[in-house]
């Protein structure tokens, strides 16, 4: 009988203050392991630019991170692939000492696959059992191509990953696509052995068989560990698997671990307050009703940004004041660690009446709203607050002092976050939108900021 291991993470999302414990439980796992065989990988998302330290270095200090774990094999997720610019990501994994597999991601309008990464890895074990690893991500099919990427759907490319891995004795596929996909791709793939998943930050404590397929999920910020067993017999068949978690607050910690969490804090800190963007001649406030407000300024750019007739941002973006004086990279991450991108959108005027609407509905409810995910960093959405949109009592709506005209187009300055969140069907509905990446709505501010308070 033949033993293999696997030990996985997922959606780390550079919550760097439960790396210590999750680097020790893998190394204990590897030197404790009684299978024949022990592997790691990692479903991705293990940066999020929301940490200093990620943003600072543009991932590298992640990957430094990994490497003396000796993962066997990664993909990637939406951080890594629509966190990043097109240069980036490609140069991501330069350093990298483990392979990166992705079946899924192109070069724009071609058929060559991201050159980080590689369609499958067949591993051969201690008693020569072939297993074959392949990897697809979330299919973001409409920004990908904003990034000059070209993502493939999962129906049209997983057949096609699996022929390259059919002959292997042991199919893993490694997922960030969602637990919603990965039971679906169960359901019509009884070849594939083990799906281990992430994306969707859901969690298998114990695993789940769906059609003979093992599903394996350590939920989010590794804040548990996947571990998973496969027993085999002579003849290469798998008799057993199995699939459990660990809870990483339950683990020991060391006296060290907070010094070394608050250190990567510290140094990504640093790194960003060396860049100066531009030098304010008085504090702006985080409070919106403030005479020197953030939201003010930040309403300008991105109006600018985008050449819009109007803009609409919401204050729960903006955590913190910035201070009178030099402003640096560090102060525009600290009051805006968001992955959100300034979006234009277009529509008619009868369009944009209904748009104001669902949000005057929603105001009261978002105003104190926790928002969390689809590239929010921050605690609750906050107060909409408008540049050139005015209602009076009987709803009726004034564009830059004008009443509203139904057939004509007008540009609104929004955030591609209004585009993924629910309140707000309209834009997604009726909207001609544009996200502009590759910038965050941070770097979109500095540049404004460089050049009305140059330093």
């Amino acid at each position: 009988m033949e033993k293999i291991q696997i030990v996985h993470t997922n959606d780390l999302h550079s919550h760097f203050e439960n790396f210590p414990r999750v680097k020790r439980f893998i190394e204990q796992s590897r030197k404790n392991s009684t299978a024949d065989d022990f592997y790691l990988f990692d479903l991705g998302d293990a940066m999020d630019r929301a940490h200093p330290l990620t943003e600072a270095t543009d991932g590298q200090a992640n990957i430094e991170w990994m490497n003396p774990l000796h993962y066997d094999a990664a993909t990637i997720g939406n951080n890594e692939g629509l966190g990043n610019s097109h240069e980036i990501l490609e140069h991501l994994y330069d350093h990298a000492n483990f392979p990166v597999i992705l079946d899924n991601l192109y070069e724009k309008n071609s058929t060559e696959l991201a050159k980080f990464a590689q369609p499958y890895k067949i591993i051969k074990t201690s008693q020569a059992t072939t297993i074959g690893v392949i990897g697809l991500t979330a299919p973001y099919i409409l920004t990908y191509p904003l990034l000059d990427w070209d993502i493939k759907l999962v129906q049209d490319m997983l057949p096609k990953a699996l022929k390259q891995v059919k002959n292997c004795d042991v199919i893993v596929l490694l997922s960030h696509l969602g637990v919603s996909m990965d039971r679906l791709i169960a359901s019509k793939h009884s070849e594939i052995d083990v799906i281990i998943g992430s994306h969707s930050h859901h969690l298998f404590p114990k695993g789940e068989v769906d059609n003979n397929v093992l599903l394996a999920a350590a939920g989010k910020y590794g804040q548990h560990i996947g571990t998973i067993n496969l027993q085999l017999d002579d003849h290469k068949n798998i008799v057993a698997k199995s699939a459990f978690t660990v809870k990483t607050e339950d683990l020991p910690t060391l006296a060290n671990d907070e010094a070394w969490i608050r250190g990567q804090f510290d140094k990504g800190e640093k790194l960003l307050d060396q860049k100066q963007v531009a030098k304010l001649p008085e504090t702006l406030s985080n409070d919106y009703k403030a005479e020197h407000s953030i939201i003010g300024e930040a309403l300008t750019a991105v109006q600018d940004f985008t050449k819009s007739d109007v803009a609409v941002l919401s204050s729960g973006l903006f955590l913190d004041d910035l201070p009178a004086g030099i402003v640096t990279e560090k102060n525009l991450h600290d009051v805006m660690p968001h992955a959100i991108h300034v979006m234009k959108t277009t529509m008619t005027g009868d369009n944009v009446w209904r748009l104001i609407m669902e949000m005057e509905k929603n105001r009261l409810f978002l105003r104190n709203h926790m928002q969390k995910g689809m590239g929010f960093r921050g605690k609750i959405f906050g107060e909409l607050v408008y540049r050139g949109i005015e209602i009076d009592k009987k709803r009726n709506v004034y564009i830059n002092g004008k009443e509203l005209q139904k057939n004509r187009e007008y540009t609104l300055a929004l955030l591609d976050h209004y585009l993924f969140v629910p309140y707000f069907p309209s834009i997604e509905i009726v909207g001609q939108n544009e996200i502009m990446y590759p910038k965050f709505l941070r770097s979109v501010f500095g540049d404004y900021l460089s050049k009305k308070y140059p330093i």
